[in-house]
């Protein structure tokens, strides 16, 4: 029975012409309307698109997400579909010098992210490892990296109860991450996330929330091929142990006089899976406040921050009392009035000159009084003359019978007066308004 030749050995035809061996397919020259030759200028094309620059430009949410990077700590990036989480991470990776790993979570079962168990010679007395999955690996050989865990809200719970673990104590069966690798996870609000799932509390209680929203501008520019650039925050080594203290005193201050936020779990299922206070999220928020402020960074900046970590009401508080922080000492105000340099700000010229009284009331004494009314007299040359209102009348109050009235009140009562008789007027202006709008019923 005859039996072919294998292929190598068949002869080719005498017509067939003959080519080097050197010479490979994708050597030989293509037809001009060859379909190879066409999808190479589709490349070219597709590599003109893809050229783009970066500058820099001052962007908050970028400026958050790279410091909270810094710091180490895991972020969850908020936004629609399409929004532009996926490219910010992808390059903020590149302009830090970090390969990124992205894994999409809701395609993954528990075991990938907890480890699948694989037997030993003798399970017996060696136990049963649980394998890491490839990525986890890759991560650990590099030493550093950003992982970036897409999808996060269309996860099922259980492979967010496997992630808690990774996230938390960065172990992921049994490898742990190195410390040069950032968690960094984006989620769409379950109404707009295909078969959604709100965060568990567990979950989301270990994140920094950013919500990421476009910027029109920076859109616009960006298809223009110029996109905002990340750049690490440039700490001030004189600072640091000067941030260190001041994130305490900010953190502790509030607590000490807010017990109750020190752990609040909020009742609705969507805001759990938000940010909420709790000793964890107050030990990020304190993470947070010493690298804005050894970075300088902006009160807008430190605000996404800290109301990420803990939520839009305790962390509107907080950045009050920092606010109070930076006010001057009442005795140094009173200790040199004519000199005195009050906040610009003018809810906080009112906290001081508030405080100001306070320390005239606690501790009340004629060359105090008088200091007091210089200070009012000077918040009324530098600032909005209505701020001294309501001190000049509490400091009026306080007044001894032995006490001279100072000359200084004087200057003052031009504009407590006018103030008095502007608040009259708006108080007709508002009858007036109520009466003709109950004639017209």
């Amino acid at each position: 029975m005859p039996t072919c030749a294998p292929l190598a050995l068949v002869d080719a035809p005498a017509d067939a012409p003959s080519r080097p061996d050197s010479t490979s397919p994708s050597d030989v020259p293509k037809p001009p309307d060859a379909p190879a030759a066409r999808l190479d200028v589709a490349a070219d094309l597709l590599a003109l698109l893809r050229d783009v620059t970066t500058e820099p430009r001052p962007d908050t949410q970028l400026e958050a997400l790279t410091l909270a990077v810094a710091a180490d700590l895991p972020v969850l990036l908020w936004g629609e579909p399409g929004i532009g989480k996926t490219a910010a991470l992808t390059q903020l990776a590149a302009a830090l010098d970090l390969p990124l790993t992205t894994v999409i979570a809701s395609v993954h079962e528990p075991s990938d992210f907890s480890g699948l168990p694989v037997l030993g010679d003798d399970p017996a007395t060696q136990g049963v490892p649980m394998a890491p999955p490839d990525w986890a690996v890759r991560l650990v050989r590099a030493g550093r990296g950003l992982l970036f865990l897409d999808e996060l809200s269309t996860a099922p719970p259980a492979v967010q109860a496997a992630l808690l673990r990774l996230v938390l104590e960065r172990r992921i069966g049994a490898l742990r991450l190195p410390p040069g690798v950032r968690i960094v996870v984006a989620a769409n609000p379950r109404s707009s996330a295909a078969d959604g799932w709100e965060l568990s509390p567990p979950l989301a209680n270990r994140f920094v929330h950013l919500q990421w929203a476009h910027d029109h501008d920076v859109v616009v520019r960006g298809l223009g091929g110029t996109w905002p650039r990340a750049t690490l925050p440039r700490l001030d080594p004189a600072r640091l142990p000067e941030a260190v203290d001041f994130a305490r005193r900010a953190v502790c201050g509030l607590l000490a006089a807010r017990p109750t936020l020190v752990h609040r779990l909020p009742s609705g299922e969507t805001r759990r899976g938000g940010a909420w206070p709790s000793p964890r999220s107050w030990e990020m928020t304190l993470h947070l406040i010493a690298f804005a402020t050894a970075a300088g960074s902006s009160r807008d900046v430190l605000s996404l921050l800290v109301r990420g970590a803990v939520g839009d009401g305790p962390g509107l508080e907080l950045l009050a009392g920092l606010d109070r922080m930076d006010l001057p000492d009442p005795e140094d105000l009173l200790a040199d009035p004519a000199g005195a340099e009050l906040p610009q700000r003018g809810d906080l010229r009112q906290a001081a000159l508030d405080a100001v009284v306070a320390a005239v009331r606690s501790r009340p004494d004629r060359s105090r009084w008088d200091a007091a009314w210089a200070l009012l007299v000077r918040a009324v040359e530098t600032g909005a003359p209505d701020l001294v209102v309501v001190p000049a009348t509490t400091l009026a109050a306080l007044r001894q019978d032995d006490w001279d009235v100072p000359p200084s009140i004087e200057s003052l009562a031009g504009a407590v007066a006018l103030s008095h008789r502007a608040d009259r007027a708006a108080a007709r202006t508002k009858q007036r308004d109520a009466g003709t709008a109950k004639a017209t019923r």
